[in-house]
C-alpha cells in the first residue's frame, strides 16, 4: 500500500483530483482538462500513477507543474481573506441567508432567496466561459456595503453585471428607471453605472455596465439606455463574441489585481 490518497474538488465545472499524504499534504494533482498530471515530489511517481490509474483517460502528460507567471505569482501571494476568487456566486446573500433565515413560516417567498437563484443563475453561466479564456469574480464587496454582483474579465473588455430576478414578468426599461410588471419602476440603472463607474476607478481600465434579466417573459425598451447593455440570462454567452480587446496577459494581470480585496477599498 502507498499510503496515497486521491481527493476530488470542482471549480467552475471542472475536476481536479489531488494525491495527499495521509498527514494530508498534496504530492501531485491530475487536471482532467489540460490531460496533465503535476508532480511535486519525482520520488512518489510511480505510487502516483499507480492510484490515479482508475482515473486517467487516454494519453497523459506527466512532470512537474509549470513554471508560474507573474500574474499567478501574484494571486499565490494573496492571504486568503484578500482573495475574492473563492467567492460563490450570490456569496453576500448566502451569508446573510445562513445567518437570518428569517420566519421559519411566511407567505410570501424571501426576496433575498430570489435575488441569490438570479445570482447563481448569472454566476454559473459567467463561470461556464472560462474555457473561452474569461475569468469571474463574483460578490465583489465595495466601500459602504455595496457590492457588484459579478465582474467578467475576458478578451472582451471588463463588465460589470448587475442581476435582476424577473421570472415571467414584463420589464420596462426606460433610462434611468427599470419596472417589474405592474411594480413602480427604480432608478437600477444608475446603480448599475455607478457600479461599472467604480470597478473603472479601482482598476484604472474601462468597465461596461450591464443590466441582466434573469427569467424575464420580455423587455420593453422606450429609448436604448445610455452605456448600459440590458440582456437576458441566455444572451451572455454573447460577450465571447463582441471581439478581441485584451491580450491574454491583460486579462491575467487584471483578473490578479481584481481578486485582491484591497483592490476595492477606496472606490
Amino acid at each position: 500500500m502507498s499510503g496515497l490518497r486521491v481527493v476530488p474538488t470542482w471549480r467552475h465545472g471542472q475536476e481536479r483530483l489531488y494525491v495527499c499524504l495521509t498527514n494530508g499534504r498534496n504530492i501531485a494533482w491530475y487536471d482532467r482538462e489540460a490531460a496533465r498530471i503535476n508532480l511535486l515530489s519525482e520520488d512518489r511517481r510511480e505510487d502516483v500513477l499507480d492510484v490515479l490509474g482508475p482515473f486517467l483517460t487516454g494519453r497523459v502528460a506527466v512532470g512537474p507543474p509549470p513554471v508560474p507567471t507573474p500574474a499567478e505569482l501574484a494571486r499565490l501571494s494573496l492571504h486568503p481573506d484578500d482573495d475574492l476568487a473563492p467567492n460563490r456566486p450570490g456569496e453576500a446573500l448566502q451569508i446573510a441567508l445562513d445567518r437570518d433565515p428569517g420566519p421559519a413560516h411566511r407567505i410570501r417567498r424571501d426576496p433575498r432567496q430570489r435575488a441569490l437563484e438570479a445570482e447563481q443563475t448569472v454566476g454559473e453561466a459567467l463561470d461556464r466561459l472560462d474555457g473561452a479564456g474569461w475569468h469571474t469574480l463574483h460578490s465583489v464587496p465595495l466601500p459602504g456595503g455595496d457590492r457588484i454582483h459579478h465582474l467578467a474579465i475576458g478578451p472582451a473588455g471588463l463588465f460589470a453585471v448587475h442581476t435582476l430576478y424577473a421570472r415571467k414578468q414584463r420589464v420596462t426599461v426606460a433610462d434611468p428607471m427599470v419596472a417589474l410588471g405592474r411594480r413602480d419602476p427604480q432608478p437600477l440603472l444608475r446603480r448599475v453605472r455607478a457600479d461599472a463607474d467604480r470597478a473603472s476607478y479601482a482598476l484604472t481600465a474601462e468597465v461596461h455596465p450591464v443590466l441582466v434579466l434573469v427569467g424575464s417573459s420580455g423587455v420593453a425598451l422606450t429609448r436604448p439606455p445610455r452605456e448600459v447593455r440590458v440582456l437576458g440570462d441566455a444572451d451572455l454567452e454573447g460577450l465571447t463574441r463582441l471581439g478581441g480587446v485584451l491580450k491574454p496577459a491583460d486579462v491575467e494581470a487584471l483578473h490578479a489585481m481584481a481578486r485582491d480585496r484591497h483592490t476595492w477599498g477606496k472606490v
